[in-house]
């Protein structure tokens, strides 16, 4: 029976991946991103609704659910889109580091309260996942807001699926570590032998599993719990670290 997903973040990194993966599936996906040049890899893909803007905004939430809904019956809803920016108590105002929170939470609220709506208004079972990260319970120093806003959507979920579990929608979260996006590969690549080889040996440190990981590897985590396969569970927050948040070290400054 043909699905479609809405996917936040969907033009470039671990939300790209989990397009890609949902599209391979035979899924129908309409994917929101802010910058509209990082959609065009969607043109080629009969399957694939690219929208532009911002998925802290209802109405670009709602146009993304009438596109996916167009196509097929909406399944699957995919919380992926934030923003990381380094911010301390000690150097920002409050006003600056609530907003910076507010910015990852708003993501996160936004895209649940759409999908969930969607889900009760079609009288049909759907799954939502939310991306969240290893730092909602590794804290790394200067990242307060973000790790308070991941946090914040690991109880969001939990507090989702509580409450419409018996009414046939599952809410989970997946917490990736450190993911070897195109933008990280960038920011490595650009740094000195010495360095990347420095990095290289901190992330085998970081992760038992002795490497960092790859988008797809997320992708495959999420395509998971939005399948059937995955009907059971709900509330949810699987890590897909590498083993990062059961090791008693972490010293990435």
């Amino acid at each position: 029976m043909p699905r479609s997903h809405v996917v936040t973040g969907g033009g470039r990194g671990i939300g790209r991946a989990i397009v890609e993966r949902l599209l391979a599936d035979g899924d129908s996906v309409a994917a929101i991103e802010l910058d509209p040049a990082a959609l065009r890899w969607l043109d080629t893909h009969p399957r694939a609704i690219a929208v532009v803007g911002d998925a802290s905004d209802e109405a670009v939430t709602e146009q993304a659910a009438d596109a996916a809904q167009a196509a097929a019956p909406l399944a699957g809803w995919v919380n992926n889109a934030a923003l990381f920016r380094d911010a301390s108590v000690d150097s920002a105002s409050t006003r600056e580091l609530l907003d910076l929170i507010n910015v990852n939470l708003a993501l996160a609220v936004v895209g649940c309260a759409t999908a969930v709506r969607r889900f009760l208004a079609a009288g049909t079972p759907g799954a939502i996942v939310n991306v969240t990260s290893h730092q909602a319970r590794l804290a790394v120093p200067g990242c307060t807001p973000y790790v308070t806003a991941k946090a914040a959507t690991e109880g969001l979920t939990r507090a989702l699926a509580v409450e419409y579990g018996a009414r046939g929608i599952r809410v989970n979260a997946v917490a990736p570590g450190s993911i070897v996006t195109s933008r990280f590969h960038e920011e490595y690549v650009a740094q000195p032998a010495e360095v990347a080889a420095r990095i290289d040996r901190e992330l085998a440190h970081l992760h038992p599993i002795g490497r960092a990981g790859r988008p797809e590897e997320v992708a495959a985590a999420v395509a998971h719990l939005l399948s059937d396969e995955a009907s059971f569970i709900t509330g949810a927050t699987v890590p897909v670290d590498g083993g990062r948040t059961v090791v008693t070290h972490d010293p990435q400054p």
